[in-house]
């Protein structure tokens, strides 16, 4: 494998080797603690502008197949793993993680000391990073990094929306007939599309949901006159600030129709309803995080 070097905004630099493309890849760097899933978090949009650390050692090892996406690429800018796994094995598997890293022209870097790295992100805080094949002097590297924009203030949500509605009736997994179909038609609902991830789509209509995607521009007005009975807020990548057309949106179905928001929508709402945001430290990624019901002190595992 190519050398591979990693140089954070901070100053500190980790040599690996490459896998998947080669080349340079710049982005804030953030980790998630998640023990498998890399395929999913590798397409889920939410990660639009960001090289994403995994902390579990060893990554790769089922490879990549054509259904555990989250969208129709990796939306990634990088991805840092401890451990690259060259010889993997599952019966899904179409290809190995290289192979699809590189059909995708995304640059990944292995070897390097994940814990170390994961612990100075979540002493001093994601930072914008560059992952390099092609210049392997530290001090380029540093320049470079100090001059690449942090995410606050950035509107990633046009990025990574869809360009027209769309209908979806794809249900959850079966692991004998694969995705479903809707079976059930019970509720009408607009998702609004900031970088929605398809399980959400698919849990929905597993719920008995008839779902319409619609851009993240869409007007108030053209989403109320479809006559839903509800309206949805996917996640999304990006400082939500900025996202003004979709605040002022949310704004005018407030009232007329029930909604429904999570990560990047929720804190859309937030802000519809005259709360403030500001940006954590590290962020907390992954499928294994703690959440405390105060009403009844119970602790549940989420994503």
């Amino acid at each position: 494998m190519k050398k591979a070097i990693l140089a954070l905004a901070d100053g500190m630099v980790f040599e690996g080797s490459s896998f998947g493309a080669e080349g340079e890849a710049t982005g804030e760097v953030v980790f998630n603690t998640s023990m498998t899933g890399y395929q999913e978090i590798l397409t889920d949009p939410s990660y639009k502008g960001q090289i994403v650390t995994m902390t579990y050692p060893q990554i790769g090892n089922y490879g990549t197949n054509d259904e555990d996406v989250e969208s129709g690429k990796p939306q990634v800018e990088g991805f840092i793993v401890k451990e690259y796994l060259d010889f993997p094995s599952n019966w899904r598997m179409k290809r190995s993680l290289d192979a699809y890293l590189k059909t995708h022209q995304i640059a990944g870097i292995q070897g390097i000391d994940t814990r170390a790295l994961t612990r100075h992100i979540r002493d001093v805080g994601a930072q914008p990073g560059i992952i390099s094949t092609k210049d392997l002097d530290p001090g380029s590297l540093f320049a470079k990094a100090k001059k690449l924009p942090k995410m606050n203030g950035l509107d990633l949500a046009k990025d990574v929306t869809c360009k027209k509605p769309y209908t979806w009736d794809e249900g959850i997994w079966d692991l004998e007939t694969g995705y479903g179909k809707k079976s059930l038609s019970r509720y009408k609902v607009v998702a609004y599309d900031y970088g929605i991830k398809r399980n959400i789509l698919r849990l929905l209509t597993s719920a008995g949901c008839d779902v319409t995607v619609v851009p993240a521009t869409m007007r108030a007005e053209e989403v109320l006159a479809m006559q839903p009975d509800g309206v949805f807020l996917s996640n999304g990548p990006g400082d939500p600030e900025p996202v003004t057309y979709a605040i002022e949106n949310i704004k005018k179905i407030l009232g007329k129709k029930p909604i429904f928001g999570i990560c990047l929508g929720q804190q859309l709402l937030g802000l519809a309803l005259g709360g403030r945001t500001y940006k954590l430290k590290f962020g907390h990624r992954g499928g294994n995080q703690p959440i405390m019901d105060l009403t009844t002190r119970k602790v549940e595992i989420a994503a």
